[in-house]
């Protein structure tokens, strides 16, 4: 059971959770539809956080495993670490597509649609995690554990596959750089 600073702890978190939830997706798509006039494209970039998202992934799997033999504190350093390699790759894919055209995929059917299967789940949960990371941060962070491990098995694989399909995608659409 939780104390009541526990939960008055979650509830000074809620609105900035709310608030975050709501203007990250909002910020990156108007950022999304800015061109910075005479930048370089930053066509370095897609490779980066591409590896940026597979690196989040394995951190993902290494704290679960970590928090399943009972090591709590490199478990909370590794969650802190995915959430910090989540940001950056943000940070990265708003100032590609700020500098950069879009790329369209060149694939042709089924793969196509494979393509924009993958993609546009990825988009949306992207959005979807939001909230949920934040949530289970904070319920971790606050000890509330019992919360904490209901919503982190509703969260853990959500962004799992939001990391592992930002990859995919970066590998399907490569070649039509």
């Amino acid at each position: 059971m939780s104390s009541s600073k526990e939960i008055l702890d979650t509830k000074k978190y809620n609105k900035l959770i709310v608030v975050l939830s709501v203007l990250i997706p909002i910020v990156v798509a108007a950022l999304f539809g800015i061109k910075i006039p005479n930048v370089k494209p930053l066509a370095f970039l897609p490779p980066i956080y591409a590896t940026v998202n597979g690196i989040t992934a394995i951190v993902l799997i290494i704290a679960v495993f970590q928090i399943k033999k009972g090591n709590r504190a490199m478990h909370e350093k590794l969650m802190k670490l995915a959430i910090i390699l989540s940001v950056s790759f943000l940070v990265m894919y708003v100032a590609y597509h700020m500098t950069s055209d879009s790329t369209k995929f060149g694939g042709e059917g089924t793969i196509k649609y494979a393509y924009y299967f993958i993609l546009l789940t990825h988009i949306l949960l992207s959005i979807i995690i939001i909230p949920f990371v934040l949530i289970t941060y904070v319920r971790g962070i606050t000890n509330n554990i019992e919360k904490h491990k209901k919503i982190a098995k509703i969260t853990f694989p959500l962004w799992l596959y939001v990391a592992i399909t930002g990859v995919i995608v970066y590998i399907m659409i490569s070649p039509y750089y």
